[in-house]
């Protein structure tokens, strides 16, 4: 496997928002993260990614304890975090965001901006531009794309499809597949949109009051009375 938890548990200040999750995530595949809204997702990635402390439990990945390393130790291990609402840095230009992802999984290989531009050409095209003038599919792109010139192994999305228009959540879709499927990478994601869950993901789990109520195939999620219970749709 290549990351696990056991018992974790974390929040702000006293409040436990994370209470007890058990996960195991193996290589190379795409695991999707569901649960209505308030239950804990984006607290979860945070505290994956080491953005908060846990207060309890464990974080392993490949084999090595990194429950209290600092968010950039685990990047530089090769975890790579594009957060919801992009965390994009408006003022400077598309490049200039970019490079702030070189050093996803250390320092020793050189930034591959070529795989950015094969997967988000209109990044190339617009390489020049400030990031806040980008549309908000063009943002998500770059937000990715910041994390895929480095050398991540693990990839956590947090909610990629929000605010964008359908055919570019199809075509996110196709490229978190491809990064699976070609170069083995690995993919946490956060999401409330099905069909983006349905077209590239291989299993789900539920986030309930901040712990794992269910694990789905997505057979079992395309029920819509099992979607309804988990999601309330």
């Amino acid at each position: 496997m290549l990351l696990e938890t056991a018992d974790l548990q974390s929040g702000y200040g006293k409040v436990r928002i994370i209470q007890g999750v058990d996960l195991t995530v193996h290589e190379g595949e795409i695991l999707a993260v569901i649960g209505r809204n308030g239950v804990g997702k984006t607290t979860l990635m945070e505290t994956l990614i080491g953005a908060i402390q846990p207060m309890d439990g464990r974080v392993t990945f490949k084999g090595r304890e990194i429950t209290r390393l600092s968010p950039s130790k685990r990047a530089r291990l090769g975890i790579g975090y594009v957060p919801q609402g992009r965390g994009m840095f408006t003022r400077m230009s598309v490049v200039d965001n970019l490079r702030m992802g070189e050093r996803v999984g250390g320092r020793d290989r050189a930034a591959n901006y070529a795989r950015v531009f094969n997967f988000f050409p209109r990044l190339q095209e617009r390489q020049t531009q400030k990031a806040g003038l980008l549309s908000g599919g063009e943002q998500q792109q770059l937000a990715i794309g910041r994390v895929l010139v480095g050398h991540p192994e693990l990839i956590l999305l947090d909610e990629p499809s929000e605010g964008i228009q359908p055919s570019i959540v199809q075509s996110i879709g196709q490229t978190i597949t491809k990064l699976c499927d070609e170069e083995g990478l690995t993919v946490i994601l956060v999401e409330q949109n099905l069909d983006l869950i349905h077209q590239c993901a291989h299993r789900c789990v539920v986030i309930d009051k901040g712990t794992v109520v269910a694990q789905l195939t997505m057979e079992e999620l395309q029920d819509p009375e099992v979607a309804r219970r988990y999601l309330a749709i």
